[in-house]
């Protein structure tokens, strides 16, 4: 049983390398975007509870998102493991996570915290662009497209979006450092968690992960 948990700021690529591993060791990727959507679309009780919230424009309380972990966790899918991408985000919410594992005789084995420099951070960020029509991505460095500022599958206008401006980028990276950083001193704590440098090339951090793993 694999219980992994990925952790890093907005930019670090672990909605990348969740993608790889659950192709290589055949356990889902799960984010706390897709769960509620998935229990919402489902209409479980605690869909339900959750849609009230995210139609009022609010954040679902831990205890909601709790449960819909719990949920989510005793699928079939997650018997040989599972990757948790973007969750837990707080201290109350990874020992919540380590009571509901505990009572699912389930295991977190691994914390990955991946890491990259600031810096870095900010380019990989700002230089996102999306396609006004199709929701195409693009990086004008790292993956531009054939004409500049039209995209390659529908010739519409790409736009930087706000998520991708600098100050909100900024913003996003201060509050995931406040957030998080207790985080990682609470997993430090229990001997799980292992650094990954996540500069790069994405096959060189892959293997780097993979080596971890095994």
């Amino acid at each position: 049983m694999m219980g992994i948990i990925l952790l890093g700021p907005p930019g670090a690529g672990k909605g990348t390398q969740a993608k790889k591993l659950t192709q290589a060791f055949s356990i889902p990727q799960i984010s706390t975007g897709d769960m509620l959507r998935e229990a919402v679309k489902n209409g479980t009780p605690l869909g339900k509870q959750a849609k009230g919230f995210m139609d009022a424009g609010g954040l679902v309380p831990d205890e909601v998102v709790i449960g819909i972990v719990k949920e989510r966790l005793s699928s079939a899918d997650c018997e040989k493991g599972f990757i948790l991408d973007g969750f837990p985000r707080t201290i109350p919410q990874a020992q919540a996570l380590d009571r509901v594992a505990k009572e699912l005789g389930k295991e977190i084995r691994f914390v990955l915290s991946l890491e990259v420099d600031q810096n870095e951070l900010m380019e990989r960020l700002c230089g996102r662009r999306t396609c006004t029509s199709c929701g195409a991505m693009y990086h004008v460095q790292f993956n531009p497209p054939k004409t500049a500022g039209k995209c390659d599958k529908c010739g519409a206008p790409l736009i930087q979006r706000e998520d991708d401006r600098e100050e909100t980028i900024k913003n996003r990276l201060a509050n995931y450092n406040k957030a998080t950083a207790p985080l990682l001193d609470y997993y430090r704590n229990t001997g799980k968690i292992r650094s990954v440098k996540a500069s790069g090339e994405i096959d060189a951090i892959y293997a780097a992960i993979v080596k971890i793993l095994q």
